[in-house]
């Protein structure tokens, strides 16, 4: 289900807001969809289709700071990146990297408008629904799962970001006074539980919701409240029941010819060459192409920071460094030019490195080898790598209106985390033989396809093997911690990952006080525990509702 249908979009959003008592053939203006026609299955579905479409969080307005990758909120405010491109382009989401509460930033009420939009744009299929004399019961309850899906999966995104936030359903009227001063997990957790009983357990089209994807994403919402217990028998259901099984290669999750394949569990649909002017190709991520002659050529942000790259060590019996990774880095080229001699890192990595990390030396895809500082728009401020993960092949992306429109899809939830998830809570239960099978499974892929040179050789010295044994609880946990880091890197997991846990302050501040002193202009942040776990409200959306309705968090 590509995103082509954006232009439909609007004018579902135009209707929904003009509907008219006289007949609409007369009184709607030319090109606004009225709520009348909307009022049956194609309408039904065409509504649909605009909840989907806002899941790339481009639309309503904001672009890449509401991008569906969580790529600022999700891991520049971890310690998987950083901002990137130069000190002052973007200089706000610095601000948001050090810790610096603003909430009058721009970048909060981006994310905020993007998510209540497509809130907005589920209510508006849910009140289509009973309108619409040609759907069967049956359809009617797949269209209704599919939209309370959405609702519940754009409020979990506010709710990790935020905390307390308002739930707005299909019978609020009166959208200026939403207050946030109730838990709404229980809320996201009905829409999901109505949604696993009412979706067919096989999707319709790739990219729609389907009753495993509900099961998956509400045992998400139980691990995120450390809801062990209620998680246990979802995820269980889903590893072995359901239809998802991990692929051969760990890069074929984000390839664009391999999308959609059998470890997506929701991926959201990009796609180039519609009519969209670009901005259906993962549009939200724009900004995050190396810079100067590199493909894309613009604007180098989102950087991987060096703590992340050294997470990819291993020893010599191809285990990681849980305790010792980031004590020496691994080396890397900063203040070199592209001309000058250089060796990339000699010693063993995880193989997942040169698939994640763009590093000077190594094969950049099908590109051609990374050149270093010519593909970094300042060294010196956001160091010397380049996002790589999600990034297209040449000739991959046929069509593209634009050199940075980008047809691979993002994998938002994949079978390897819900994989990592039981784990966790094995880990939790002190089950170390689950956890250590789980984790050996995700291993095992780990090296099975790697990068390689022209000759058809490593690009490195890669060595990735599994553990013989996990001796404790305390180690099990740390393992799987760690293996989800390295699994999921720059996927915009990272933050939310370590505020669930509870361990933010002790391991961002650890990463402050040696990361500052790469990056100098994070000097002096401190992560502040009880504070920095959840961002502002948006003083944008204070202003409009009141600071007695909408509370500061």
């Amino acid at each position: 289900m590509k995103k082509k249908f954006l232009v439909l979009t609007t004018a579902v959003g135009l209707g929904l807001m003009s509907s008219c008592s006289k007949d609409f053939l007369e009184t709607t203006p030319l090109g606004v969809a009225n709520d009348q026609l909307l009022a049956s299955k194609s309408g039904v579905n065409g509504a649909l289709i605009a909840a989907y479409s806002l899941l790339d969080g481009v639309g309503a307005g904001p672009t890449n700071t509401a991008s569906v990758s969580n790529w600022i909120f999700g891991s520049v405010a971890s310690d998987d990146a950083y901002k990137g491109s130069d000190v002052g382009d973007q200089a706000q989401i610095t601000t948001l990297e050090r810790y610096s509460i603003q909430a009058d930033l721009g970048l909060y009420n981006d994310k905020w408008v993007a998510l209540y939009d497509g809130i907005s744009r589920s209510n508006d299929v849910l009140k289509l629904i009973p309108r619409a004399t040609d759907m069967t019961d049956a359809e009617k309850a797949q269209a209704m799962g599919e939209a309370r899906f959405l609702r519940a999966w754009y409020h979990f995104e506010a709710k990790k970001i935020w905390n307390m936030v308002p739930y707005v359903d299909e019978t609020v009227t009166d959208f200026i006074n939403l207050p946030n001063d109730k838990d709404i997990w229980p809320k996201i957790e009905a829409d999901f539980q109505y949604a696993i009983d009412n979706l067919a357990a096989t999707r319709a089209q790739v990219g729609r919701a389907s009753k495993w994807t509900a099961k998956a994403y509400l045992a998400k919402a139980h691990m995120y409240q450390q809801d062990y217990s209620a998680a246990k028998p979802l995820l269980d259901d889903v590893v072995n029941n359901g239809p998802f099984s991990l692929v051969a290669s760990f890069h074929d999750n984000f390839r664009i010819v391999t999308e959609n394949n059998s470890e997506s569990v929701f991926e959201v649909q990009m796609s180039v060459g519609d009519g969209g002017s670009g901005q259906n190709g993962s549009w939200g991520d724009n900004w995050n192409f190396p810079y100067g002659s590199a493909p894309g050529g613009c604007c180098g942000f989102y950087q991987p920071s060096q703590n992340l790259v050294n997470a990819f060590k291993t020893d010599a019996s191809g285990l990681p460094l849980l305790d010792t990774f980031n004590n020496v880095d691994v080396k890397n080229d900063e203040g070199l030019a592209s001309t000058a001699a250089f060796t990339p890192y000699e010693g063993t990595l995880d193989p997942r490195l040169d698939w994640t990390v763009g590093r000077r030396g190594i094969p950049f895809l099908n590109w051609g080898v990374h050149p270093g500082r010519n593909w970094i728009r300042d060294q010196s401020f956001g160091g010397p790598y380049t996002f790589k993960k999600f990034f297209a092949y040449s000739g991959e992306n046929a069509g593209a209106e634009s050199p940075r429109a980008n047809a691979n899809n993002y994998r938002a939830l994949r079978f390897a985390d819900v994989l990592l998830m039981r784990a966790e809570v094995a880990a939790e239960e002190n089950d170390l033989a689950t956890a250590l099978k789980i984790v050996n499974q995700i291993r095992s892929r780990a090296g099975n396809v790697v990068v390689t040179d022209a000759a058809g050789k490593p690009a490195a010295n890669y060595l990735v093997k599994t553990y013989p044994a996990f001796p404790s609880q305390d180690f099990a946990r740390k393992a799987v911690r760690f293996e989800r880091r390295l699994e999921l890197a720059m996927e915009g997991h990272r933050f939310f990952d370590l505020v669930r846990w509870g361990v933010a302050s002790d391991v961002l501040n650890a990463y402050l006080a040696k990361e500052s002193q790469k990056r100098t202009y994070l000097n002096g942040s401190t992560f502040v525990k009880g504070k920095n776990e959840f961002f502002p409200i948006p003083q944008a959306q204070i202003d409009i509702m009141g600071a007695s309705v909408l509370k500061q968090n």
